[in-house]
């Protein structure tokens, strides 16, 4: 029973995160915030051989996927993929951008140094992929998978340097140094990204599914993947957007509506919105939130509260951004409707603070109305 979980969650802390011992694609994980939100779980399955784990769950903290070779003493790096979305997103679901945007030089050394220490340790002739999280300049360590991970074909074709080829030749015997990646001195290597930036986006088919609310967790739900190139971040997102059928606007209404947590955050990200020459809209908390801070903004009634409410604003195409945040497990239930209606008009949104500020570096990007073509150099 989930009340039987509250005396580990008060120990190790809120938010946790809730998962069984052995899950596939994040299935049955969930974030939960308090202990009204661990009893809205209701009954969860069990036993001495599957038990239920409980983890701290970092809140805010940055995720990062590492692939790498390693030839039994070498390791050479192919890249570092950075999340856009904050850790507690589905790493399948998660937009990610090589090499990483928002990081400093010494959690980046880190990594390089904690990956060739684990393939030591671990004995790794091959593949290797790690997932790490960051947060207040400390480094934590996810999990280590000794073989290839989806992201290895993003990683081989945006930085010109095919990991399953380097895995095979050191099958074949041929180490690192010999294949010219690693020099025998530093005995460990990191790839580049020949295009500048690349961001790796997920596909989704939510359109299909007209009472799938699109809000996203720990399980994975994407059934695809789509690439942008760019000279500059902006590029490289914008194009990952068109690309994946989110394509974002260059003017008209912003519609925001962010939980109280996300709204410091996502008050930046409506200045530059406003400066970028789009108007705003709010629900009435978030309005008033952005009134005490200076900002104007048409607001709209939720769902339940009458007509016309955002709903109908989406339907009618009034509205060319939406941007909000659901807190907790279970949102409400008027978000859900704001979500799935967005989705079924194939408006642009964005369900965490991290994808909206990417967004506006997007936005930025196509005003200027100079897109182009990326060549790949394999």
């Amino acid at each position: 029973r989930s009340e039987d979980i509250i005396p580990f969650a008060k120990q190790v802390g809120f938010p946790v995160l809730v998962r069984p011992s052995h899950v596939l694609g994040g299935r049955g994980m969930y974030i939960v915030y308090d202990e009204p939100g661990l009893a809205s779980l209701g009954p969860i399955p069990a036993s001495e051989e599957a038990p239920v784990l409980v983890d701290q769950f970092l809140e805010d903290a940055f995720e990062y996927d590492l692939d790498a070779v390693c030839d039994g003493e070498n390791l050479y790096i192919g890249g570092i993929l950075q999340h856009i979305e904050a850790a507690g997103i589905h790493s399948g679901d998660s937009a990610a951008v090589f090499p990483p945007y928002k990081s400093t030089p010494q959690i980046l050394e880190q990594m390089q140094d904690w990956a060739h220490k684990l393939a030591l340790a671990l004995n790794v002739r091959g593949l290797m992929n790690i997932q790490f999280a960051a947060k207040d300049d400390q480094l934590y360590l996810i999990e280590v998978n000794p073989r290839a991970s989806r992201t290895v074909p993003f990683i081989s074709k945006t930085s010109g340097v095919d990991l399953i080829e380097c895995a095979v030749r050191i099958w074949e015997g041929e180490d690192l140094v010999k294949q010219g990646l690693v020099n025998a001195k530093t005995k460990r290597a990191m790839g580049t990204c020949k295009t500048g930036w690349a961001v790796k986006e997920a596909v989704f088919s939510f359109d299909r599914f007209s009472n799938v609310d699109p809000a996203l967790g720990p399980e994975m739900r994407s059934t695809g993947e789509s690439i942008g190139l760019g000279k500059s971040f902006g590029e490289a997102f914008a194009k990952s957007q068109i690309s994946s059928g989110n394509r974002l606007p260059v003017k008209g209404k912003v519609f925001v509506s962010v939980n109280k947590k996300d709204r410091m955050t996502i008050l930046q990200v409506v200045k530059k919105l406003v400066e970028l020459g789009f108007t705003i809209a709010a629900t009435k908390g978030t309005a008033t939130f952005l009134f005490e801070q200076g900002i104007l903004c048409e607001v709209m009634q939720k769902v339940h509260e009458g007509h016309p409410n955002i709903t109908d604003y989406l339907q009618s195409r009034q509205i060319s951004l939406v941007i909000n945040t659901p807190m907790g497990f279970r949102a409400h239930s008027s978000d859900d409707e704001i979500r799935s209606m967005t989705m079924r008009m194939k408006i642009p949104y964005t369900t965490t603070t991290s994808a909206a500020i990417a967004a506006v570096e997007a936005i930025q990007y196509l005003q200027k109305k100079q897109v182009v073509v990326r060549e790949l150099t394999s």
